[in-house]
């Protein structure tokens, strides 16, 4: 269950205040660009290569949480403004899943949307979760690949993208973690495009955080994960691809969500970045091995937006 509020309602009310509240880096944070082609996503590549997204986790949590069976790490934070409204172990290195696709995202986004990805063999090859229809040798667009990367949380997708952004996929992985490098984030390493591996492949909630800020920041990416489904064109019988979200919030109408991602392996556990709007507020919850991923983070998100309200 839930606790009450912390009495910190004046200071949480200075962020809803402002146009733009603390992050690491000092900077402010400006309203997300158009992303209508490959430059637009080059352009902020220099703002995202900094600590800009990072959460600020230097001030006082606003609000308890209590679980019956808690995860092992969570943070609660505004997407605007990065302000921390409460954490558990928020610099905890765990297994993520495919919490991975978020990064592996973050780089493909910065490719048009148009541009046409070869599906190799080795992509349609990879287990786990997966898109399941992608058509060996041919080409499709990359953006109905970046609908089944975060949508359906499709391995096979996750390698296409890998392999048409570096041109091998351990290129790739490499640039994952040199972006890891240059946006600060010291708890994230990244051994695959999905996730799919746990070994080595590990981050904690702060940088998860930040990482869904960048995330978000893209309006591509934000069409893509508010959805809880798409038909897009495809180059199979038919002719058209369904792709259903795999987020619970989403997928249950929960009050103003906005995303992000899901996951799950067994040693990582059930694992979610959730986000939600209402009003001018909009809050982000990340919750790593946790035993009701969709429920733990409803009840922090309503927890928070509560919070909020109290302070105005």
């Amino acid at each position: 269950m839930v606790g009450v509020p912390l009495a910190l309602a004046s200071e949480l009310g200075k962020d809803s205040a402002t146009s733009s509240g603390p992050v690491q880096s000092g900077a402010a944070t400006p309203k997300p660009l158009l992303d209508r082609a490959a430059g637009a996503g080059r352009a902020v590549r220099a703002e995202e290569g900094s600590t800009r997204f990072a959460v600020d986790l230097s001030k006082p949590d606003v609000m308890h949480v209590h679980f019956g069976r808690a995860p092992r790490a969570g943070l609660l934070f505004d997407v605007r403004t990065g302000r921390v409204l409460w954490r558990l172990a928020p610099e905890r290195r765990l297994p993520i899943a495919s919490l991975t696709k978020m990064m592996t995202a973050l780089l493909a986004v910065e490719h048009d949307a148009h541009e046409r990805v070869r599906i190799t063999r080795r992509a349609t090859h990879t287990p786990g979760s997966a898109v399941g229809v992608l058509p060996k040798g041919k080409r499709v667009q990359l953006e109905a690949l970046m609908n089944g990367l975060l949508l359906v949380s499709g391995n096979d997708a996750a390698v296409a993208l890998a392999q048409h952004v570096s041109g091998t996929v351990p290129a790739f992985v490499a640039g994952m973690n040199r972006r890891a490098k240059e946006m600060g984030l010291s708890c994230t390493r990244f051994t695959t495009p999905h996730g799919l591996e746990d070994q080595g492949n590990h981050s904690c909630a702060a940088d998860l955080a930040a990482i869904a800020r960048a995330d978000l920041h893209h309006r591509r990416i934000r069409r893509i994960v508010r959805r809880d489904e798409a038909i897009l064109k495809f180059p199979i019988k038919g002719g058209r691809l369904f792709l259903y979200n795999h987020n619970p919030l989403v997928r249950t109408h929960y009050r103003g969500a906005t995303g992000l991602k899901t996951g799950y392996t067994d040693r990582a556990g059930q694992t979610i970045v959730a986000t939600a709007r209402r009003g001018s507020t909009e809050l982000g919850v990340v919750l790593l091995h946790s035993y009701d991923a969709g429920g733990q983070a409803e009840r922090v998100l309503d927890r928070g937006f509560k919070a909020r309200q109290a302070s105005r």
